[in-house]
């Protein structure tokens, strides 16, 4: 049975559309409103506050803390300072993603996980002969992001270190009024915006504290809807909806690797020795049959579909979640995993796994839409992503 996250005392009253989904065993507002309009434009246009606790959280600490890391994913963590944050995947031995995630370093043997799916086994596996202990602290801290254009307006006012030179993906440590909070660069919106690590006890009054201090900035408790187009605005993916983990999948056609879900970046074939290593060489030598891609819909020739059969054109009030095959010249060569109307580009988007000769930007495909009952088929054109990225995001503030 679901049970409320630490701020739940805070997010039940405020839910008035009853409107729950289920995280990691966790209760999180879908929508606070019955409709998720304003949250949304609350992250674009003010701050958006958002409980992520559900999040799995590992402590990693001892004198090889640093060299697990640097095994389970595929970022090169010798790289990585005390106060950074690194995003990345972690891997089979066949290259195939377990999940994505982040990983904070807080001090010289000292690093934190912070992932969608349990992991305390496969880190264990791998730790085998290293001077290392991992604790699963999932349960004794809770988060928060806040996302929006006010964020460090609203934040700065109420925390007692200076972050207006803190840099994306770094993070800092301090107090807001008597609770120690860890707070990192890092968000899943693509906006500027913070996410806020405590101990579970201090979660009501943090809550209490940055929502009062938010008010004239126009703060809104934000539930996973407007999350869920955000994060599309900003061309992130998201575990199960848009790769499936290679633990998770049933067949080899279910199995992605880092430069299959557009993560290729991530993956540094420089550093030594990590899981999945050997196999990720032989596809970089080799290419990746497919690739994410971000996809526009042609609006015209969209609504042109609803007007034959005497109908307005539907566009998506929230983000579905659902595969939609594609097509080239009338053969499948992909499927659509996310999409939905962008209320900031006044367009209707879409992610989407394709054939690697279909992935170059500008290239034609149709995808599947059901009106009236009907399968037809709206052209689509292969974009770049990230769709959204305003400059806000990694800027800095203050002297």
């Amino acid at each position: 049975m679901p049970i409320g996250t630490p701020f739940h005392s805070r997010t039940e009253p405020l839910c008035a559309s009853h409107n729950w989904r289920t995280w990691s065993g966790y209760l999180v507002a879908s929508s606070y409103d019955v409709m998720h309009d304003y949250e949304y434009h609350a992250i674009r246009n003010t701050a958006g506050l958002i409980d992520i606790s559900p999040l799995y959280k590992y402590d990693v600490t001892g004198e090889d803390a640093l060299r697990l890391v640097n095994r389970v994913i595929t970022r090169d963590a010798a790289k990585c300072a005390v106060g950074q944050a690194l995003y990345g995947c972690i891997c089979d031995n066949e290259g195939k993603v377990i999940q994505d995630g982040t990983v904070f370093r807080l001090g010289e043997n000292h690093c934190r996980f912070n992932l969608a799916e349990p992991s305390v086994r496969w880190l264990s596996l791998n730790a085998k002969g290293m001077d290392i202990d991992i604790k699963e602290v999932s349960e004794q801290f809770a988060a928060l992001a806040l996302q929006g254009p006010n964020a460090y307006k609203i934040l700065q006012r109420v925390l007692n270190v200076d972050i207006g030179r803190l840099r994306f993906f770094r993070l800092t440590q301090g107090k807001i009024q008597d609770v120690d909070v860890i707070v990192s660069r890092t968000g899943y919106t693509g906006d500027l915006g913070y996410e806020i690590w405590l101990g579970a006890a201090s979660a009501p009054q943090t809550w209490d504290i940055l929502l009062d201090a938010g008010k004239q900035f126009g703060i809104k408790p934000t539930g996973l809807m407007a999350l869920d187009v955000a994060r599309l605005e900003a061309g992130f993916i998201l575990l199960e909806v848009d790769y499936i983990g290679t633990d998770r999948a049933m067949s080899p056609g279910q199995q992605y690797s880092p430069y299959e879900i557009g993560l290729g970046w991530t993956v540094d074939l420089n550093k030594e020795h990590f899981v999945g290593r050997k196999a990720l060489l032989e596809e970089k030598a080799q290419g990746s049959p497919r690739q994410i891609v971000g996809l526009e819909i042609d609006l015209p020739a969209y609504e042109s579909l609803f007007q034959e059969v005497g109908l307005p054109p539907q566009f998506p009030a929230a983000a579905w979640r659902s595969v939609v095959p594609l097509y080239r010249n009338g053969l499948q060569v992909g499927h659509a995993t996310t999409g939905a109307w962008s209320p900031a580009l006044k367009k209707y988007i879409a992610l989407a796994t394709v054939r690697q000769d279909c992935t170059r930007p500008g290239s034609k495909l149709t995808m599947e839409v059901l009106i009236e009952y009907t399968r037809k088929t709206a052209p689509v054109t292969v974009v770049p992503l990230p769709f959204y990225d305003p400059p806000r995001k990694r800027a800095l503030f203050g002297k």
